[in-house]
């Protein structure tokens, strides 16, 4: 390892754990069966008292830090945060990234086979709720001998991950960090997941979902999706920063040619977004996860009162909001600290200010890490290591 990357965790294996045994979902079926595919970063410790719980966010995966070989050039996406020295110090805590069920990284879901049938599940994967992944989590926690996380800790639908930890297993937790989240989605949100939706089962190719078995992908559809998606997750301020007016190509100059020469930076970066993502991502899986996002309340059968929602749980937590994040927006997060308050909880919020949009969670934005580090420093602590 170079010295520019000794605070990297280096090289990194994907592992795959089967279970045999049938998990039951929120929606009354069962996986006979299921995989999921993880890494790990640092080590546990003798007790098994310094774990920590990653929960990823709407695309993401189980590699959230390190490279997968010497000449990778793309690390996982929460390297900025996990590593010797970073927020999630791994030469403290042992720390654990899985890609949920339902996911198409590797863990069990829309294009894996089903045994029923032979073939890819696609459209017939049972529905998910948050919960479901609540519950496969649990199993491996069980796998690895841990009876409580130092902390789970999750951004946008990760955050919404482990608020449901902390009230499905209350004594199984020490801390919970939310970042950029939110106790259910606002209608704009559910509209802007819809729009997406649509564009993916509208291409010619979606075949209901079946475009496996006739041997090609709904990539236009899948890329006009994450080009809704990505725009949401961009700030205007943060846009016109990086792109403003520029052109990639053409003159926009009266008689300088024809206007179908013409492409404006943002709309060359957007095509490239939605390119790369529709052929390493799964449709069938983004309507799944988009779904489940969608169906998120944490306090819906808690008479919607998220104060009685959080009086279950018995962990501290971390809220993170950032202030051009529209799609997740501060007002959101206070709502999170005020039900916490109200119910008598240990809660800190913190505010940041920042030109990302909700994107903002994966940057290592300097206030942002000093925060997250200050609020990790208090684990280290627990853990009695000296800091």
């Amino acid at each position: 390892m170079t010295p520019e990357q000794n605070d990297s965790v280096g090289i990194v294996v994907p592992q795959t754990l089967h279970f045999d045994q049938p998990l039951t979902l929120a929606c009354g079926r069962a996986l006979p069966k299921h995989d999921i595919v993880y890494e790990t970063y640092g080590s546990l410790n003798p007790d098994k008292s310094n774990g920590i719980l990653i929960c990823h966010a709407l695309s993401g995966h189980h590699h959230a830090a390190g490279i997968h070989h010497a000449d990778d050039r793309k690390p996982g996406w929460w390297d900025s945060c996990i590593g010797p020295g970073k927020p999630i110090d791994t030469n403290v805590f042992f720390v654990l990234s899985i890609n949920n069920i339902g996911g198409c990284n590797g863990s069990t879901g829309p294009t894996a086979i089903n045994p029923d049938t032979g073939k890819p599940w696609g459209p017939d994967f049972p529905p998910l709720r948050c919960r479901d992944w609540v519950e496969s989590q649990y199993l491996m926690m069980q796998h690895f001998g841990i009876s409580q996380w130092a902390a789970i800790i999750g951004g946008s639908l990760g955050g919404m991950q482990a608020m449901r930890w902390a009230l499905e297993y209350p004594d199984a937790m020490r801390h919970c960090i939310v970042i950029a989240s939110a106790m259910k989605l606002s209608a704009q949100n559910i509209a802007f997941n819809e729009i997406a939706r649509r564009a993916i089962t509208s291409d010619p190719n979606f075949f209901e979902g079946r475009y496996l078995e006739h041997n090609t992908l709904p990539r236009q559809g899948l890329a006009l999706a994450r080009m809704v998606g990505h725009i949401t997750y961009l700030s205007e301020d943060g846009m016109k920063q990086k792109f403003g007016r520029e052109l990639k190509t053409g003159n926009l100059n009266l008689g300088s040619g024809s206007d179908s020469d013409v492409e404006f930076e943002v709309e060359s970066y957007l095509r490239y977004q939605g390119e790369a993502f529709s052929g390493s991502f799964d449709a069938n899986t983004y309507l799944l996860m988009t779904k489940a996002l969608d169906y998120y309340d944490l306090a819906r059968e808690y008479n919607d009162d998220p104060v009685q929602a959080f009086s279950h749980a018995k962990c501290a937590f971390m809220v993170i909001s950032f202030t051009t994040d529209w799609r997740f927006a501060p007002a959101r997060s206070r709502e999170i600290v005020d039900a916490l308050v109200a119910a008598n909880k240990s809660v800190s919020y913190a505010q940041i200010e920042a030109d990302h949009g909700h994107d903002a969670f994966l940057i290592p934005i300097p206030r942002y890490m000093d925060v997250f580090h200050a609020y990790m420093k208090r684990l280290k602590q627990e853990l009695g290591h000296a800091l």
